[in-house]
């Protein structure tokens, strides 16, 4: 369960990203879909909403199949619930992130995918949660997943994701989770 104060400022980025959302599709078509995810980890829950601007492009395209991509913007609330290896200490941090995503789909851009991204992301403040500690704000995040985007455009995937500073501050232990995410392409 987050706390209040990640609640509220969860509950507020959420807003601005769906106000955000609205202008831009309406008008420029910046947007493309919305997403909201949920991952576990070790001693360690997150929450994050991201918007996806498509890139459409098709490379490779062959046998009605394509690889192209989109860009993601997110924003995060992780709970940990070991901090400092303390049990039953919390820890709650916010994360921001932007995320180039690379997906092999069928060219109607419907049914099964499969995706991979490597991206950056800023945390609110250090990690150190259970056995995992991030020595810098400053991550990589990079995850693979395969998905599925239903007729109505709504869209289902499991990812699994890893955290990291890329090993040029120690600690660096990163930190994993296996996501679930609901999206809708508008």
């Amino acid at each position: 369960m987050l706390c209040p104060n990640t609640r509220l400022k969860f509950l507020a980025a959420t807003a601005a990203l769906v106000m955000a959302q609205s202008s831009f599709a309406a008008d420029n078509k910046l947007i493309d879909s919305a997403a909201l995810e949920y991952a576990h980890g070790d001693k360690v829950q997150m929450v994050r909403v991201g918007l996806q601007s498509d890139w459409n492009t098709r490379w490779f395209q062959s046998n009605g199949t394509h690889l192209s991509g989109y860009w993601e913007a997110s924003f995060g609330a992780w709970r940990g619930t070991q901090y400092q290896n303390v049990p039953g200490a919390k820890q709650n941090l916010t994360d921001i992130g932007f995320t180039p995503v690379f997906r092999f789909e069928r060219d109607d851009k419907k049914g099964i995918y499969y995706e991979g991204g490597i991206g950056v992301h800023r945390l609110s403040d250090l990690y150190n949660n259970a056995d995992n500690r991030l020595s810098t704000r400053f991550q990589f995040g990079d995850h693979l997943g395969i998905g599925y985007v239903f007729d109505n455009k709504w869209e289902v995937a499991a990812k699994i994701q890893h955290f990291s500073n890329g090993g040029y501050k120690k600690p660096n232990s990163g930190v994993n989770f296996l996501v679930v995410k609901a999206g809708y392409h508008f």
